[in-house]
């Protein structure tokens, strides 16, 4: 297979991660219990941040967010650089081995802090980036 369908099954993947993880993580509801008081306690207590008021429900859902959006641009990222790869596949190894350590450094953050799930999709992402890199041959 080419770096241009790696790139762009990790393209795909990415979005599905960030799409995922906006419907669980940031919009989803804690389960009845310990979760459901600890995430009240989270909105129910308010400080001032910079003079403006907050909760660590706003911080939870802002850092959420924040980590959709930066998902989201990477896979735009990952198919635009599946285009360049078909003329510049060597020149792009160097970016796409930042983002497999990258995926990879995540992926053991999600073991240690959140689940399973995540870090299947993490991994096979790093995998499909890898191959990028792999498959990448001189254009003649």
């Amino acid at each position: 297979m080419k770096p241009t369908i790696f790139l762009r099954i990790a393209s795909v993947l990415t979005v599905i991660h960030a799409i995922l993880h906006t419907i669980g993580g940031v919009f989803g509801k804690p389960e009845p219990g310990a979760a459901a008081v600890a995430f009240a306690a989270m909105q129910s207590n308010h400080f001032f941040v910079f003079g403006l008021p907050r909760t660590y429900a706003d911080f939870y859902r802002g850092l959420g967010l924040g980590i959709t959006i930066f998902l989201t641009v990477e896979a735009i990222v990952f198919w635009q650089l599946g285009s360049l790869a078909k003329t510049h596949a060597l020149r792009l190894r160097p970016i796409l081995a930042a983002f497999v350590i990258a995926y990879l450094a995540l992926a053991v953050n999600s073991w240690f802090y959140f689940f399973q799930g995540p870090v299947v999709v993490e991994i096979l992402i790093a995998l499909c980036l890898g191959m990028a890199i792999f498959t990448a041959k001189p254009t003649t």
